[in-house]
């Protein structure tokens, strides 16, 4: 599975609701190819950053770019349309839908005419997750959490996106099971697909990223390659327990 790269960036954006700032001059971007994971404690702003990094929410100042398209006024369909697809935490599949219908659903939403057919997608993205490939037929509100989340992962990547945002992947998942899910998004970034993913656990996340972002109260407050974020002693005292 290959797709043309392109990259996402945020420029001194401010947002927030009804006019209450809750981000406060962000600016980070995701190069084209590469795999960026936002962490932070609760409260600082996350889901803020991901809802205006995908269009569900405009920012009140500053930019957000898409490759070299300026998107800030773009709703989330527009930006879906350009190749910039976003897997929200909760309420990412029809659960009474089959897993091949959740697939189809992705694949017709935005699709081109010259994508490639549903079939060769379809076997494409089950490449990268078998772990659903025999369970095509089955409901996908019988699923367990981890296969739901592959589900709507999957969905997203039908109509061949370049960018695919993912919103606590791991929430609600145990340790094994958001293991397995973090393996199969290392299969994803492999594949050339470039990543934005806000994660509650931060090991897990940086651990699968080439760069991470640390935001506190609405800022940023370390962006570096996600080793170096690990290794920094004040972000494993405040999120990793170590000294």
């Amino acid at each position: 599975m290959t797709t043309s790269a392109t990259g996402l960036e945020l420029r001194d954006v401010v947002a927030g609701y009804g006019g209450h700032p809750i981000l406060h001059g962000v600016s980070f971007s995701v190069r084209a190819g590469e795999t960026l994971v936002v962490v932070g404690p609760n409260g600082s702003g996350k889901s803020t950053l991901m809802k205006t990094a995908v269009g569900l929410l405009r920012p009140i100042s500053g930019q957000v770019l898409f490759g070299e398209a300026n998107v800030t006024t773009l709703g989330a369909p527009a930006r879906a349309a350009r190749g910039l697809a976003n897997v929200p935490q909760e309420a990412n599949i029809f659960r009474n839908m089959t897993v091949l219908e959740n697939l189809q659903v992705g694949y017709e939403f935005v699709a081109s005419h010259s994508a490639p057919s549903f079939g060769k997608r379809l076997d494409a993205v089950l490449d990268l997750f078998p772990e659903i490939r025999a369970k095509l037929r089955s409901t996908a509100g019988y699923l367990s959490g981890g296969q739901r989340q592959m589900v709507a992962m999957a969905a997203a990547l039908m109509p061949e996106p370049s960018v695919l945002a993912l919103d606590e992947p791991s929430a609600g998942l145990s340790p094994r099971n958001a293991e397995i899910l973090f393996e199969v998004i290392g299969r994803v970034a492999a594949s050339g697909v470039t990543l934005l993913i806000v994660e509650q656990n931060t090991r897990l996340g940086l651990g699968a990223a080439d760069h991470g972002v640390v935001l506190v109260g609405g800022r940023i407050r370390l962006a570096a390659p996600a080793a170096e974020v690990l290794a920094d002693p004040d972000i494993r005292r405040l999120y990793l327990g170590g000294a």
